[in-house]
């Protein structure tokens, strides 16, 4: 995709929520310089701290919220649990560190792997914390801030992170699967 396909910077100055809602259904896509991958956007999850408790901006402005407080269409790449990499659309405005957490992709180009997860999708579109700050187009412990209706999910996409694992599509298994690396390995078909 081109640059001029990117959504005009009006889409992201409407309320956080809203643009949680207008971001189901649009394309993401990463070029990392080697591979061109796409998906569509099938489920997001709003955070409208510092009042929200489920978002890192609620325990105030540090190092690593600094980019939330940015302007918005803006990418907050994360690194949590020691293991993911997670991407965040800034939605608020500056000094208003609000965010959509990208949760779940229907792959449409270039994918490998799962999507459905915010974890497992930017690990697909091999996303990391190099790209915090680049301009782009469950939580227990928060106590009543978890259980806020702000998710929002493509209720029909099998790749939505809480849709049950039987509906999700999975990878056929065997050397079709795995491609040219498992033919004629012991095994094989």
């Amino acid at each position: 995709m081109t640059s001029s396909r990117k959504p005009q910077r009006s889409f992201f100055e409407r309320g956080t929520l809203t643009v949680a809602r207008a971001l189901i259904g649009m394309h993401l896509v990463h070029d990392d310089g080697r591979t061109v991958c796409a998906g569509r956007i099938v489920e997001t999850e709003a955070y409208l701290g510092p009042h929200d408790r489920a978002a890192h901006s609620w325990r105030g402005r540090t190092r690593r919220t600094e980019v939330m407080f940015g302007p918005r269409g803006h990418a907050y790449v994360y690194f949590i649990y020691g293991f993911w990499d997670l991407l965040n659309v800034i939605s608020g405005p500056r000094g208003v560190p609000q965010a959509v957490l990208l949760r779940a992709l229907e792959p449409l180009a270039g994918l490998a792997g799962s999507t459905w997860g915010p974890g497992l999708l930017t690990r697909a579109l091999h996303i990391d914390r190099r790209l915090n700050g680049a301009e782009l187009i469950g939580v227990d412990y928060a106590g009543e801030w978890a259980q806020r209706p702000w998710r929002f999910f493509d209720r029909d996409s099998p790749y939505v992170s809480t849709a049950p694992a039987r509906l999700r599509p999975r990878p056929r298994a065997g050397a079709e699967a795995l491609g040219n690396n498992a033919r004629g390995a012991p095994g094989a078909r």
